[in-house]
């Protein structure tokens, strides 16, 4: 139960400083949907799905790898394999870089899309260039400061970013205007670059937040020297480029519907069908939360851990309680979306466009809960050194991805999208835990999991359809769910409760 214990105090904070990072920036949307029509926020979610992907490829696996080669090297090594890490991303950072602002035009004409001119965005490729790349290159340091056991600094930086990201937002989105209007210092100081309602103005403040996150994190990087091991770096390739074609496949799987929008739905009901699917995925935030904050703490405990002799039976543990914590939230969510559908109400007009999507947020929420326990279940390819099988599942369902997407999007729009990543996700789960089984067996408790996860989306289904999101019977059957949990649970809560 110690192990349990680390693992959970790890997971607490690291991941009280996602959720309130993501929760801050989850409330810019009710702003976002006010201020731009649904199909502007169509363009907002079709490049930001585009930087997902981008992320994933500059960051090269080389947060998973670093933790891994702490725990193989020999302590007077440590500092090669960070030299080895950022190497690598800085090297991929400065090509990508160079590569946006040469080729930005060609870029353009390529996500263009029905409303805006190709000049936009030229410029919103070079405002997306440096963002990614101040991204990019912070992915190591921070990983750098969760392996030496400073969550302070780490959370102090990750909020830092987020108040600024959330603060230059609102500023330029709704108090500059206003200032402008009162004042010929605002007018002039805004003279020649300020657009009022423009989109670009939300990448900018994601830049300053973006460079403004580098620059604290010069302590970290300043560690930094260009003597490489060349041996280690070949061994580090080896081990991140499956990790990396897995993460970019694993991406492929998650954005890829919003990236295919434009093309298999080339019109403007495509863009703001684009924009509703957008903004009623931001209403799984809270479950998504959960998924990340797991992943910071357990990835960096899961390898720490590894060497233990009851390690197999302690991540068994955790996949039971982590099943039981996303149905949990899961259920809660949709019991009270009736007022949650309240942060996508959007302008006086766009209102009944935004909320005419809601009827996917159960599937979007089960998509989520099947994204943790597949992320769970990837511990066994990458602690024994089998990374190849997360490119292989990945990559299969990343081809799932795209027939199913072609399939069902042209005919279903947003619908089929949320569909398609069910169907993938499902495959995803069946076949890293069947393989999993095979080459690291972990004692999982899988009917049990299954039970609850059936329990989870029967309970969410019956909210939306039946209760048609009544608040009172929703919340009434989340109350019974949750008396019957803590009934069949009380033993383990007991102790749970004790140990902490």
């Amino acid at each position: 139960m110690s192990a349990i214990k680390k693992f959970l105090s790890d997971t607490v904070i690291y991941g009280m400083t996602t959720i309130v990072a993501r929760v801050l920036n989850f409330l810019l949307t009710p702003f976002f949907v006010k201020k731009f029509e649904a199909s502007l926020y169509g363009v907002f979610t079709y490049l930001y799905s585009y930087a997902a992907l981008i992320n994933a490829f500059l960051a090269f696996g080389m947060e998973t790898t670093y933790f891994r080669y702490l725990q193989k090297v020999e302590p007077k090594d440590k500092e090669k394999v960070f030299n080895n890490s950022f190497i690598i991303t800085l090297f991929a950072t400065v090509l990508f870089v160079a590569s946006m602002f040469i080729f930005s035009d060609p870029i353009a004409s390529w996500i263009q899309s029905v409303d805006l001119a190709k000049e936009e965005y030229i410029t919103f490729v070079k405002f997306f260039a440096v963002i990614l790349g101040a991204d990019a290159l912070a992915v190591v340091p921070f990983a750098r400061l969760r392996a030496e056991g400073r969550p302070i600094r780490y959370g102090a930086i990750k909020l830092i970013n987020i108040f600024i990201l959330v603060f230059c937002n609102l500023f330029l989105l709704y108090w500059l205007p206003t200032l402008m209007e009162n004042s010929s210092f605002w007018q002039s100081l805004a003279s020649g670059w300020y657009r009022e309602g423009w989109l670009g103005n939300v990448f900018i403040s994601n830049l300053i937040a973006s460079v403004v996150t580098l620059i604290l994190l010069i302590p970290q990087i300043a560690k930094f020297s260009f003597r490489v091991d060349a041996a280690l770096l070949k061994s580090m390739l080896s081990y991140s480029f499956p990790i990396l074609i897995a993460n970019i496949s694993f991406i492929i799987n998650e954005h890829l519907d919003k990236m295919m929008f434009p093309k298999l739905i080339p019109t403007a009901q495509g863009e703001t069908d684009l924009g509703i699917y957008g903004a009623v995925a931001k209403l799984a935030i809270f479950l998504n939360l959960f998924v990340t904050a797991f992943r910071l703490g357990a990835e960096p405990f899961f390898f720490s851990y590894a060497k233990n002799e009851n390690a197999r039976q302690v991540y068994a543990k955790i996949m039971e309680y982590f099943v039981m914590a996303m149905v949990v939230v899961m259920v809660g969510l949709c019991a009270n979306l009736d007022w949650i559908k309240y942060f996508i109400k959007g302008g006086e007009l766009q209102q009944d466009v935004y909320w005419s999507g809601l009827y996917i947020v159960p599937i979007l929420l089960l998509n989520n809960v099947l994204l943790g326990i597949y992320m769970n279940l990837s511990v066994w390819y990458r602690l024994s050194d089998q990374t190849r099988y997360g490119l292989y599942i990945s990559g299969i369902g990343a081809i799932i991805t795209v027939i199913l997407n072609l399939s069902l999007i042209p005919s279903f729009s947003y619908f089929g999208a949320a569909v398609s990543t069910t169907i993938t996700y499902l495959f995803m789960v069946g076949i890293s835990y069947y393989l999993g089984q095979k080459n690291y067996p972990i004692p999982y408790n899988t009917l049990k999991c299954v039970s609850y996860l059936l329990v989870g989306a029967v309970a969410t289904l019956i909210m939306y359809y039946l209760f048609e999101s009544n608040i009172w019977l929703n919340n009434a059957l989340f109350v019974v769910l949750m008396l019957v949990l803590i009934y069949s649970e009380r033993k383990i809560i007991k102790t749970i409760v004790a140990k902490l």
